[in-house]
């Protein structure tokens, strides 16, 4: 597998949320590096639009970027505003929805 960055630009300064975009009706995703060990990737959200419930192999690393995200882990219900973060551990179910539009960026450490 890969094991470098991609689809960003190195060395230079950049604003996360702004390196994915919004579409209407839609949950975009944009990995930036993923191997066995770990998986790196940027969300966003229309308003509406979710992830359903489902498990992780890995402890999932989630920080809000912009907007208003509901992340559920094990039927328990977290709002997350910009700046935020919230880790969702390995094995246990949870979704993300996105109450407001909303950007995440997702660490996942297998």
């Amino acid at each position: 597998m890969n094991e470098k960055m991609k689809n960003i630009t190195q060395a230079q300064v950049l604003v996360l949320k702004d390196q994915i975009s919004y579409q209407e009706g839609q949950v975009v995703s944009k990995t930036l590096a993923q191997n066995n060990a770990l998986s790196i990737t940027l969300f966003s959200f229309a308003k509406g639009e979710e992830i359903s419930t489902h498990a992780s192999g890995g402890d999932a690393f989630v920080t809000c970027l912009d907007g208003v995200g509901k992340i559920t882990i094990d039927e328990t219900d977290y709002v997350l505003h910009e700046g935020e973060s919230i880790v969702m551990p390995a094995g246990h179910p949870h979704a993300v929805y996105a109450q407001e539009a909303f950007k995440m960026l997702l660490v996942v450490v297998f």
